[in-house]
Formats: C-alpha cells, sequence, structure tokens
C-alpha cells in the first residue's frame, strides 16, 4: 500500500474501547473464538501431557520453558503434499533472530484425528540457528481430499495440534471450495479480530492471504488513525532491516493468539506484497530505504529469508532449505478452480513519478510481471482442454482501472501523436497498482479476450478497502464500455489504515466513493471505511465474495457483522449484488 517514510512520532497507548457499530448479522466470535484458540493455539494437551510423561503448567517436561512459543502452520496444499511448520525455542535465550541456541532434531507427526492414534506418516527435522530454529518441510504421501492433523514433539514437548487439507486429485469434481481472504495486518493498528473470526468457522477449505502480512516501520511509524494510536508495539521496536530485525518481527506477529488459531486451523497460501521488505519497493529499491539503510538487494534478500524461514510456502520449489526466491506458483483444486499466485514486487520497474497525466504508466518497456512471469501468467489462464473452470489469480496489488477523465481508446493515440502525454487508460489514482503499469494489464486482459478465456476471478488485497469490479479493455466513461474479461474482488484490510482512518472525516468517504463510482462504470462496490476480511465461495455456476466488517481495531472483543456480497455468474465476466452471504 502506498504511503510515504515516516517519522516515528510519541505514539499513543490504545486501552480496549467498545465498539457502537449497527450489525445485521453478528458473528459471535468472542466464545468461538476462544474455543479455536483452546484447541488450536495452546500448549500440550492434558491428556497428552500425562501420556508422555509431561507435567507441570503447560506440560512444560524436560525443557523447563514453553518450546513450541510460536504456533503452528501449514500452506500450499497439494494433493498429496502439504507444507507444515514450527519454530522451537531450544533454551530461554535461543530468542528469534539471537542467533542463539543448539541445534534440535524435531519429530513431526501427521495422523488421521487429532489423538494421533492413526499416524500416518512421520520423520525427523533438525534445525539449528542458522535456520533461526524454523522447522518446514513438505508432509509427503497423503491422500487427495482428505483432512489430517499434525504436530511436533521436542526436548519433551508436544506442540500445539494443527490441521490440514489436502487439494483434491486433478481431475476430481468439486461441488464447491471455499476460502477465507485478508490481507494487510499491521499489528501496531489493532487487534487481528479477523483471524478469530476465521479460525472459528468450519466451512474453509484454505486462507488466501494477499500481502503485508506484516509491517516493517517502527513503534510509532505507522498506527491506528490520524492519532497514529499503538494499540500493540511492534517488536523490535525500530525498522527492520537486518536479518535479526525481520525474523523477530516476523516471531512477534507469530505470537499473536488469534493469528496462531487461523495458522493451526486452516493451510494458508500467501503472497506478498511491499512491506514483508519495505514500503513501495520495486526490483532495485523503495520507498522506505535509502543508502543510510545500506544496500538495497541485501535487504530485500534478508526480507526474504526470513520470510522463508517463517512461512508455511514453498520457494523455488523447496521447503525446507530456506534460501528459495521464485515465490509466484499455483495450485489446483480438482476440475474446478487454479489458484495462480502473484509477485508484483520483485521483478517491477519503478513507480512512475507521477499519479496524474503521465505516459510513462503505459510505457510498454515497463513491467510490474517482469517477463518470466508474465509469460508463466498467461500459461495460467490458458492451459489446454484439461484446464480448471475457474482461474482464480491471488493478485497483490489492484488490477481493474481506476481512472478519472478516460476517453475513448480510439481517440487516445491521435492525440498523443500531438501531446504525448495521455496515458493509455485515463489519469490513474494510483500508479503503485496496475495502473502504473497499463501495457502489462492491456496485455493480460488482450490475452484473455483473445484466447476466449472464461470465468478469470483476480482475488486481491493491498488498498485498504472493498471492491467488487469488472474487467474492460475499454474503461471510458460513455454508456456502455463493452466486454468484461474477467472480474475482481478486493477484501479490506484487517486492521490497516483505510481513507476514513487517514483523513479523520467520515462524511469525506462517500464524496471520494460517488466520483470514483461515477468516473469507472465498471467498478460495482467499493467500501473506503471499514476493516475485516471476506470469504470467497466457488461453485461450477458462480463465485461469490461475502465482505464481514469489524467495530473498533482496538477492542480485542469488537463485534463482526456481515457487510455485502458480490457474485460473478460462470461465463458472464459481470459481478452483480447478493442479499446474503453463504451459509457457514
Amino acid at each position: 500500500m502506498t504511503s510515504t517514510k515516516t517519522t516515528p512520532t510519541t505514539p499513543t497507548t490504545a486501552p480496549p474501547a467498545s465498539s457502537s457499530l449497527p450489525r445485521r448479522t453478528v458473528l459471535a466470535t468472542g466464545a468461538a473464538g476462544a474455543a479455536a484458540v483452546g484447541v488450536l493455539g495452546t500448549g500440550v494437551r492434558a491428556a497428552d501431557a500425562e501420556e508422555s510423561g509431561q507435567t507441570g503448567a503447560a506440560g512444560r517436561g524436560r525443557a523447563g520453558h514453553e518450546v513450541f512459543q510460536h504456533g503452528v502452520a501449514s500452506g500450499d496444499p497439494l494433493p498429496r503434499r502439504v507444507v507444515i511448520w514450527t519454530r522451537v525455542t531450544p533454551t530461554p535465550s535461543a530468542t528469534p533472530g539471537s542467533g542463539k541456541g543448539k541445534p534440535v532434531t524435531v519429530t513431526w507427526q501427521v495422523a488421521k484425528d487429532a489423538r494421533f492414534k492413526k499416524i500416518v506418516r512421520k520423520g525427523r527435522f533438525r534445525t539449528s540457528a542458522g535456520r533461526d530454529h524454523t522447522v518446514k518441510l513438505d508432509a509427503k504421501g497423503l491422500k487427495p481430499g482428505r483432512e489430517y492433523h499434525y504436530r511436533f514433539i521436542a526436548l519433551g514437548q508436544k506442540s500445539p495440534v494443527g490441521r490440514l487439507r489436502t487439494a483434491p486429485r486433478k481431475r476430481a469434481a468439486l461441488d464447491n471450495l471455499r476460502f477465507g481472504v485478508v490481507s494487510c495486518s499491521n499489528l501496531e493498528a489493532g487487534f487481528f479480530t479477523p483471524y478469530r473470526a476465521l479460525a472459528a468457522r468450519q466451512d474453509l477449505h484454505a486462507i488466501l492471504h494477499l500481502g503485508d502480512y506484516l509491517y516493517e516501520y517502527p513503534t510509532g511509524g505507522y498506527g491506528m488513525g490520524q492519532d497514529n494510536v499503538v494499540v500493540r508495539p511492534h517488536d523490535p521496536p525500530h525498522e527492520m532491516v537486518s536479518l535479526e530485525d525481520y525474523r523477530r518481527r516476523h516471531a512477534s506477529y507469530k505470537l499473536d493468539p488469534d493469528l496462531q488459531a487461523l495458522h493451526a486451523r486452516y493451510s494458508w497460501i500467501l503472497t506478498w506484497d511491499d512491506h514483508e521488505v519495505t514500503n513501495d519497493q520495486w526490483k532495485a529499491g523503495a520507498e522506505n530505504h535509502d543508502e543510510s539503510e545500506g544496500d538495497y538487494k541485501k535487504r530485500r534478500a534478508r526480507a526474504h529469508r526470513a520470510y522463508d524461514e517463517w512461512m508455511p510456502v514453498r520457494m523455488d520449489g523447496t521447503a525446507a532449505l530456506g534460501n528459495g526466491t521464485r515465490f509466484y506458483r499455483r495450485m489446483r483444486f480438482g476440475q474446478l478452480a487454479e489458484v495462480s499466485m502473484l509477485d508484483l514486487r520483485t521483478y517491477r520497474d519503478e513507480q512512475a513519478a507521477l499519479p496524474g497525466v503521465d505516459a510513462t504508466v503505459s510505457d510498454p518497456s515497463r513491467s510490474i510481471t517482469g517477463k518470466k512471469q508474465m509469460a508463466w501468467l498467461k500459461e495460467s489462464l490458458t492451459r489446454g482442454d484439461h484446464a480448471p473452470q475457474w482461474k482464480v489469480i491471488g493478485n497483490p496489488v489492484m488490477i481493474a482501472p481506476v481512472t478519472f477523465g478516460d476517453l475513448p481508446n480510439d481517440l487516445i493515440d491521435p492525440i498523443n501523436d500531438v501531446t504525448g502525454i495521455l496515458p493509455a487508460d485515463g489519469a490513474p489514482y494510483n500508479v503503485d497498482q496496475w495502473d502504473g503499469y497499463t501495457a502489462d494489464r492491456r496485455e493480460v486482459l488482450g490475452h484473455i479476450r483473445d484466447h476466449q478465456v472464461k470465468d478469470v476471478l483476480f482475488v486481491t488485497g493491498d488498498i485498504h478497502s472493498g471492491w467488487a469490479c469488472e474487467l474492460p479493455l475499454d474503461t471510458s466513461t460513455q454508456p456502455l464500455y463493452g466486454d468484461s474479461y474477467g472480474v475482481e474482488f478486493v477484501c479490506s484490510s484487517v486492521t490497516s489504515n483505510n481513507l476514513k482512518d487517514i483523513t479523520g472525516a467520515p462524511q469525506l468517504t462517500p464524496l471520494v466513493e460517488t466520483a470514483i463510482l461515477a468516473n469507472n462504470r465498471h467498478i460495482k462496490y467499493l467500501d473506503f471505511d471499514n476493516h475485516g476480511y471476506s470469504v470467497l465461495d466457488i461453485t461450477p455456476e458462480r463465485a461469490q465474495m461475502d465482505w464481514y466488517v469489524i467495530g473498533a481495531r482496538d477492542d480485542a472483543n469488537t463485534p463482526i457483522e456481515w457487510s455485502t456480497s458480490y457474485e460473478t455468474i460462470a461465463g458472464t465476466g459481470r459481478v452483480t449484488a447478493v442479499d446474503a452471504p453463504v451459509e457457514a
């Protein structure tokens, strides 16, 4: 999300606040969320402690301290394997990023049942300070479309129990897929209530996290609202630059109980945006990086290494080395859908200088994807006779045009013959997203048009607001803008500031929303006011996104309500409103 490099102010500490948000459909996440954390996000259960001879608080056993402090996680589900993850603390001084602590051999188990009476796969993993005592591996040899339980054992203790679900067989015919969808989770700006709500659900197949899993700023650098309230301080308190910094920040996020609960309950499919490294990054630099912070590419390499160590993802086709770099990848879910996750930071050219009338944004020599990823994306969209029906693109930044003063395409070239200043798709308001790289967008949408690809769905994060959009090639504000070559659903932020928070003027957002909708007829829904999460439900007949919103971010027990739902009917490329969310 575009922002400026911030000089830390004296942070304001926020007490828990009650929410007065009116509700239509309120989710009872308080007790349900606590139950989910109790089952999935705590230490060794009493029965397990007794079975293994462990005694004392939380079954501490021989180590004398809690070994599995950062929970468990799984991700990138395939039909016969899923990545599983944890981190061990071998001694109290072996804190994340410290470089301290002896090597440890960790046992891992995958079972059909939560009590591990029917273990189907197990093994050992050797970890050390060289990989920050993280454990990450592919649990292989599983059966497609099954739910399993997994755990780790080390130093006389057992980890929390997690659940995972493998993807179905490639040719499986599915009635539906259902994903939780989240993005932009700033720990300093509020509690992770959306994670707790999703962990309490029993109907999801996986979680899609679309970027900005954590933030790089120092404490007080990017808090809650205009007053920069620090709801919960970051660790380390300074901006993360070194490998130790990135490791510590990942660790601090994974101490959050709601985050631990959601990681333990469902497998995650993630991509990154900019803040996993630093704000507005591109392939050779970033807005939030200067010479005093050293070489940018070395900083990015440190950030990527820590991410690979601490996240349940595959990079470069590996899961255990902790040194992968390629992050765009695909996961197939039977004949119904394939999820292609993009990396729109590592290969992009620098952002255009101006968000207004600047022909740089349509320069065909500039790219947001890079050549190799563009070819890969186009292949994802056209995969032959056996391609899955829905092509779901995990998209870190928005692809739908958001412009002002757009002209019909057949007028752009003649005007540019004289002036050379008009971008191909109007004057964009945010050149950090695909609006700053319109040649790439036109290449993707043109590929969809030329190959008559149906059921393309971009699912997007980044901009801290909710959107439902159609994807035309000609976005001019005429009565009819022509065909739509896909749909985009954008989820709001978990906690990061939106327009209302930044301006402190809730009366302003309806005016902005009205102006954007009037200039962009392909945009059907826009919400600049709320935070929360979404649920994406896919069937052969349609794909539907439900938006849920939370109340006060600084209230750990804030209520949650359903806000709105939109769907796209198969084969149409159009967006329509829906009266109710899918049933949980």
